[in-house]
């Protein structure tokens, strides 16, 4: 018996120590590797790294970094069979990674990479492509933040329907699912940035990390912001309404009672302001009867509106607006109810439900932009003098300056405007000759009812 146990403890220590040595070569073998890596010795560092996934996969996840670098390096410089063989091997250290290290690693990331690997590599053709990028969106659609991937998403769909292998509907249905996603990662931006910029308007000291997000979050909307003019460029004709009034037209009668088919057929209608054409009444009073909406509210609005009943079109407004529950669907429809009450000189409503359009997506840009217009206009009644009355256009040209930044997409026009209204407000020499000093609140009075600061010309 005490032989049987002596020879289990000298397994078992013999065991131990195998495992400590294959513990410690590990560590040998990736401290070897990782040391050429850091020095971007990539041509030594790869086979090294290879082994060290090959013997020790679990060691740590540097080892699928490094070799993610080093195999990009090689990947840069080869062509043909070869290059195909490292965006396949990319591939699956990716997918290792995943799979070895899945809390510390974002699987929409990693698919988004994969897709894009294949898209700018020409590997597999349009289809297998383009299922890449949807199963990003499918399967961890919050992480697919890739303005380049969210383009290429939608290119591939519209240039596989130019060669007939998808439907127009096809185009359309990807398109609104692109256009949301962007829509949603700009409002996520605008958001985060709001309240730095109205801190750095107050004149309030910003620490480096703040700067950073500020920085970090304008570079995102820009590259969104360019995005959607791509993605709107190459829709183009295709979305015309000499396009979709025979798409939905030919396929009405049989669909007139498919709520699905007719809230498709509306959206796309009123988003083109097709709204002329008696189709779109059809479609309109068809989706209002069988199943009443934002979507179909708006829409006879629209058409309340087309026939100057500007009542009738406020009141559908605003039920539309009640009723949805998409938050940029929701803002297009405060704006609308804005620029009505705005075009009747009713500037203290229209601010009110500009307002409501920002608080559902801070990034509409053109809301401030109409602030900003609306005050410009009032200075000449909103002021005890004449300093306090120019000293409107501070605030008109500080909604003007916050319009630009969080929709880059109108910055050119909104910088203009900004300028123009700075132009109109007391200058430098005005502030000395006043009682005012820099930094000094002024209360501007009437319907905007805001603070301005003298500002540090």
């Amino acid at each position: 018996m005490k032989k049987r146990f002596l020879a289990l403890l000298t397994v078992a220590l013999l065991g131990f120590g195998a495992m400590s040595a294959q513990s410690g070569d590990c560590a040998t073998m990736a401290a070897l590797a990782y040391d050429d890596a850091k020095a971007k010795n990539y041509d030594a560092a790869y086979p090294a790294l290879l082994k060290v996934r090959q013997e020790c996969p679990k060691y740590s996840l540097a080892t699928y970094q490094y070799l993610e670098r080093a195999i990009e390096s090689k990947l840069n410089k080869a062509t043909g069979e070869q290059k195909e063989e490292l965006v396949q091997e990319l591939i699956e250290v990716w997918e290792e990674r995943l799979e070895l290290y899945p809390d510390k690693t974002e699987k929409g990331k990693v698919y988004t990479d994969i897709a894009l690997l294949k898209f700018d590599n020409k590997i597999g053709d349009k289809e297998d492509q383009y299922e890449a990028f949807h199963k990003v969106y499918t399967v961890d659609k919050d992480n697919f933040k890739s303005p380049k991937g969210l383009y290429a998403y939608f290119d591939l769909m519209v240039e596989m329907q130019d060669e007939g292998e998808r439907t127009l509907q096809d185009v359309f249905e990807n398109y609104d699912r692109v256009f949301a996603k962007i829509e949603e990662e700009e409002n996520d931006a605008a958001e985060n940035l709001a309240p730095l910029l109205k801190k750095q308007e107050e004149g309030e000291d910003l620490t480096a990390k703040e700067q950073k997000q500020i920085k970090y979050a304008e570079i995102n909307l820009s590259n969104y912001a360019k995005v959607k003019e791509a993605i709107n460029a190459k829709l183009g004709a295709r979305a015309d309404c000499d396009n979709l009034i025979p798409l939905y037209k030919k396929d009405f009668e049989d669909k007139k009672t498919d709520v699905n088919w007719l809230k498709n057929a509306n959206a796309r209608l009123s988003a083109k302001d097709c709204t002329e054409d008696p189709l779109f009444i059809q479609v309109s009073e068809a989706l209002h009867r069988l199943e009443p909406s934002a979507k179909s509210a708006y829409s006879l609005g629209q058409l309340a509106e087309s026939e100057g009943e500007y009542s009738k079109a406020l009141d559908y407004y605003n039920e539309a607006a009640e009723l949805e529950t998409n938050k940029s669907d929701q803002a297009k429809i405060y704006y609308r109810i804005a620029n009505n009450y705005k075009e009747k000189g009713s500037f203290s409503q229209a601010r009110s439900f500009y307002r409501k359009a920002l608080t559902a997506k801070p990034s509409l840009g053109s809301a401030y932009l109409q602030i900003a217009s609306m005050y410009a206009q009032s200075a000449n009644n909103c002021g005890d003098d004449a300093f306090t009355k120019r000293s409107v256009y501070w605030l008109a040209a500080d909604y003007a300056s916050r319009a630009a930044r969080v929709d880059p997409s109108i910055a050119s026009n909104a910088n203009q405007a900004a300028a123009a209204y700075r132009g109109r407000a007391p200058q430098k020499s005005d502030v000395f000759q006043s009682s005012y000093n820099v930094g000094d609140a002024i209360q501007i009075s009437c319907w905007i009812g805001e603070t301005v600061r003298i500002p540090n010309l």
